[in-house]
């Protein structure tokens, strides 16, 4: 009986230590004011400097550093404040800073990690935290906020100066260009990760919303009210449950000489990290050098005095001149829309003056211009867009930031938008390969590099279904894109499609009936029922979507003019003549010669002609249509889907059309939306 009771005790008393230790979990924090005498997990490169900085990586080429607290934190688990298996609430403050770098390096990382050691990570673009083998696995149990001033390609990088989310692999969930939001100035400010100075990083976790919060700012501006970067997330599904976590910061030098340092770290488990005092901070290594130009710059600017007193007049006269000649329309409600808004002058500088030799293309919108942006090096397209009326304007450019949040692999992003006198210019991701409809209709080069082959065609086919799904279904508003066509369709370096060009685009609510508006759009592309209605539905994309299918098989444009007479070949009903007499794989395009597989080939026909069908209701939503060309079901009878008459209802519309404008493509500005 006694030796019953001695063992009742005894784990009473365990349990009763395991529950008071896993409460101290949950509100472990810690301060370092500088890191001489402090106790951490370093590999690698890193190590602590006399003077108290945690340096992570010194000019050593392609090598790794670590540095993380030594104990392990419970993130996930029991925890008597937010519920079994939940994710705590944190928040970590820290001051980093980049030195020695001249053009670009690798990033340094905040790591939450399930272990502090990452055998066989690589250095350079990899952080320190993957490899080649396990860079996107889910059992990384990795997240990171990564501080990046090297653009890889490889990772989809936005540009060498930015801050992203990282989870279980580099390729970013969110990323922006490093800024900050200035409470005093009402918008973003340009940060520079390379210009040697120190920089405070705050990031926040609310375990109950499940919101992840990062923030940066210069080292002497307070915490902005709005961060950089917001993600919602559920670190449960991502991080091992029930299983110790560990905190710290990953780094790996380039090919480049680069130091990256952290002058103080803050952080605390279920609360808020206390303020790191900047004057305890140990400072930077001096930069002699530095210091010698500077002296130097005091000497000439003394000397030069008088100098600049005299010429003082001309330079004000230059300056005002060269204001009016950057002068852009700016009002107080397009202060809401902040970093979407681009200057006139940095496009300016990017297309090099908008200069014949930077010219893409011209269109019935404008003429679209290459351009690399000053500070970030970033590639763009700009298009410039006339208008000479105000009406509408301020719903106009609401409508252009709505679609600039559209996110997918497949669309070719708005960056955003600048106003200048009797312009609009519109800034998207650039396109090094141009639009589709050159390597399917240009006959001066028949060279293989401007040929696409049908394995490439059917890709891009499906990708731009994929597209239209995500305007149509997937986004918080149905987008209709009123333009589906080959020229809009825009090719990366991998010969990867893009649907891009939303000039036309229209926005409504999911579950509502869009409003009647002027009928826009391209001969050959419009469906039956817009000429009639003017309502621009999903149905009417689906349509252009059938003509676009037609295209990129037969290597023919919907509607071109026979040579012999003055009559137009209306595509569709060619290739339903060709069905009607069993021949429907005579209308595929010659220069594939028989190089394509034939069930994909007479599937991508029959699906243009069913997409093409008079009554709109009788077409597929676009997930049906991926359905089928994934194979997925079987395409229903043709048979039912083709007038009997055995032509189609486009030389009707089109016909139509042209009654009503010599060219249906009305400017967007001008009421055309």
């Amino acid at each position: 009986m006694f030796l019953e009771f001695v063992v009742w005790f005894l784990l009473l008393l365990w349990r009763s230590s395991s529950v008071f230790a896993s409460s101290e979990q949950e509100y472990v924090g810690f301060t370092y004011n500088g890191f001489r005498g402090v106790n951490l997990s370093l590999d690698g490169l890193t190590q602590i400097t006399d003077n108290g900085l945690l340096m992570l990586s010194n000019e050593t080429n392609q090598q790794v550093g670590h540095a993380f607290y030594p104990d392990p934190l419970h993130f996930l688990g029991n925890s008597s404040s937010t519920g079994n298996n939940s994710p705590l609430s944190f928040s970590t403050t820290i001051v980093f800073a980049f030195c020695g770098i001249r053009f670009f390096g690798p990033a340094i990382a905040f790591v939450i990690s399930s272990s502090k050691e990452f055998p066989g990570a690589l250095p350079g673009n990899y952080l320190g935290l993957f490899n080649t083998t396990n860079i996107g696995k889910q059992s990384n149990h990795v997240i990171a906020i990564e501080m990046d001033c090297l653009q890889n390609a490889e990772f989809n990088d936005i540009n060498g100066n930015h801050v992203g989310i990282d989870i279980n692999d580099l390729k970013s969930v969110v990323s922006e260009p490093a800024s900050y939001f200035s409470d005093a100035e009402n918008r973003y400010v340009n940060l520079s990760l390379t210009g040697g100075q120190p920089l405070q990083l705050w990031v926040d976790y609310n375990g109950t919303e499940k919101l992840l919060n990062v923030t940066l700012a210069p080292l002497n501006v307070p915490k902005p009210t709005i961060p950089l970067l917001s993600l919602e997330i559920d670190f449960s599904l991502i991080l091992m449950k029930d299983h110790p976590l560990f905190v710290g910061f990953s780094t790996a030098t380039y090919t480049m000489p680069t130091s990256h340092y952290i002058l103080g770290w803050s952080f605390k488990l279920n609360g808020k990290a206390r303020e790191l005092t900047l004057s305890q901070l140990p400072k930077l290594p001096n930069h002699k050098s530095h210091k010698a130009r500077t002296r130097l710059f005091s000497v000439v600017f003394s000397v030069i005095g008088a100098t600049l007193v005299f010429i003082s007049i001309l330079i004000i006269q230059f300056i005002v001149k060269r204001k009016k000649k950057f002068a852009e329309v700016l009002e107080d409600w397009e202060l809401e829309y902040g970093h979407h808004r681009f200057k006139y002058k940095d496009l300016y500088i990017a297309t090099k003056g908008f200069v014949d030799k930077e010219l893409l293309g011209t269109g019935g919108f404008g003429r679209v211009y290459r351009g690399v942006l000053p500070k970030t090096k970033t590639e763009v397209a700009v298009k410039r867009v006339s208008h000479n009326s105000r009406q509408g304007e301020r719903e106009f450019i609401s409508e252009i930031i709505s679609i600039g949040k559209l996110r997918h692999r497949n669309i070719v992003r708005l960056l955003g938008y600048c106003r200048r006198k009797g312009e609009l210019l519109l800034v998207y991701d650039f396109m090094p390969n141009g639009s589709l409809d050159k390597f399917l209709f240009d006959r001066t080069t028949t060279t293989t590099k401007t040929m696409l082959n049908w394995c490439q065609r059917f890709q891009i086919i499906k990708s731009v279904a994929a597209a239209l799904l995500y305007l149509h279904e997937e986004w918080e508003q149905v987008v209709v894109h009123r333009d589906v066509k080959s020229s809009n369709v825009l090719l990366d370096k991998e010969l990867n499609g893009r649907l891009g060009d939303f000039g036309l685009a229209r926005l409504y609510d999911h579950g509502t009936d869009p409003q009647t508006t002027h009928v826009v759009g391209t001969l050959g592309y419009l469906a039956p029922e817009l000429c009639e209605t003017g309502k621009a539905k999903p149905s009417v994309d689906v349509f252009a979507f059938g003509a676009f299918l037609l295209e990129v098989a037969c290597g023919r444009r919907p509607i071109e003019s026979e040579e012999a007479s003055e009559e137009c070949m209306v595509l569709v009903d060619w290739v339903i003549s060709c069905w009607s007499e069993g021949k429907i794989l005579d209308t595929v395009d010659p220069k594939l010669g028989l190089n394509y597989e034939v069930e994909e080939m007479e599937l991508v026909l029959k699906l243009g002609l069913i997409c093409s069908h008079n009554i709109p209701t009788a077409r597929p939503r676009m997930r049906q249509v991926i359905r089928y060309l994934e194979g997925e079901v079987p395409l229903p009878e043709l048979q039912s889907f083709v007038p009997s008459g055995g032509s189609s209802d486009v030389s009707v519309c089109c016909s139509y059309a042209m009654t009503r404008s010599s060219s249906i493509a009305e400017s967007v500005l001008s009421g055309g939306r």
